[in-house]
């Protein structure tokens, strides 16, 4: 049984602002006596986000801030966890330390299938999809004196393409085999790693990095300020192909204006954030907490940058690689989205 991390102060004042935390949800609301109806009995909800300077905490935490809108009516008190993220989170539901989770939608598909690092634990049958949030694209961030407008003036280029065993590595790996490219193919194919790869950028140490990461994003902030760069369009016949052949990769826009210096919309594709639970958790808990959110759906839009763009037909669709509960899935088709 894996340990849930204690949230830090600057996460406890996030609570305070979408929930809960799990020592405050122990402490029942007593209802008033006399008062006729009953109010419902309380149920705590917990969901794993991830760390509290990540953008999972607060994606959780917007989710909890939907639902706790209408605790009166559906008795739900609904509670953020700071975790380590998407695997820490997926063994927690599996040993049942957790109700609901924030999930990479890749990480989803091989719990579920248990591939990749689930093999010894096994498929992880009793997952289910709820809904996606942000997208996580694979974004190229390219310098403006580099002479790269589309994806084929990557050749030739030096390329960073982050640490080998990162996330970043394995996306920027992926997206030149499904050009057809290799490593000679470029100038350079540098390992920088994340955190200097902006500065690097503006130094001309080289002219483009490939980076998987949910927007507005911080290093590419640095990148736009500091020396113009810009973000190329990512679309396709090989991409669109890849897509269709992934389960966990879904397109996303990047929408313009998200950067200065970037008017235009730019297409992308890779993972997503989502929203998961298993078959333990009742129909009735994840109807109203999808209710919720789709409901207030302008209110949660509000609550961060990365979800001005999202549409309901795009969060119930591509990334849900897990079979829908039967809460979201009853919800979707009094909707009539399913």
């Amino acid at each position: 049984m894996i340990r849930i991390n204690t949230i830090a102060a600057a996460g406890l004042a996030i609570c305070l602002l979408f929930g809960t935390t799990r020592s405050d949800a122990a402490d029942s609301e007593s209802g008033s006596e006399g008062q006729d109806p009953a109010p419902p009995a309380e149920q705590i909800l917990f969901v794993g986000t991830g760390p509290v300077v990540g953008v999972y905490f607060p994606a959780g935490g917007a989710v909890c801030s939907m639902v706790n809108r209408e605790r009166a009516l559906h008795g739900i008190r609904c509670t953020v966890e700071s975790t380590e993220g998407s695997i820490d989170n997926l063994a927690a539901l599996r040993s049942g330390d957790l109700d609901m989770a924030v999930t990479q939608s890749d990480w989803q598909y091989y719990a579920y299938e248990g591939k990749a690092l689930f093999e010894e634990d096994g498929a992880f049958e009793e997952l289910r999809s709820i809904l996606t949030l942000h997208g996580e694209p694979i974004t190229v961030v390219a310098h403006p004196d580099a002479d790269i407008e589309t994806l084929p003036d990557l050749v030739g280029k030096r390329i960073n393409i982050g640490v080998p065993g990162s996330g970043q590595h394995v996306m920027a790996e992926t997206l030149i085999e499904t050009l057809g490219w290799t490593s000679e193919d470029f100038a350079a194919l540098l390992e920088i790693e994340v955190n200097e790869q902006s500065r690097g950028l503006c130094a001309g140490a080289f002219d483009a990095f490939i980076l998987p990461v949910g927007h507005p994003n911080g290093a590419i902030q640095e990148a736009v300020r500091g020396c113009g760069a810009v973000l190329i369009d990512l679309s396709g016949a090989e991409i669109d192909q890849l897509i269709e052949d992934t389960p966990y990769f879904a397109k996303t826009v990047i929408p313009a204006g998200t950067y200065p210096g970037n008017p235009d919309a730019i297409a992308a594709f890779g993972v997503k954030a989502t929203l998961v639970a298993t078959t333990r958790l009742s129909e009735e808990m994840v109807y109203q907490v999808v209710k919720a959110v789709f409901e207030n759906f302008d209110h949660f839009k509000a609550m961060h940058p990365a979800f001005a763009g999202l549409t309901p037909e795009e969060m119930i669709g591509a990334g849900n690689s897990a079979p829908l509960h039967p809460g979201a899935l009853r919800y979707y088709k009094e909707r009539g989205w399913r």
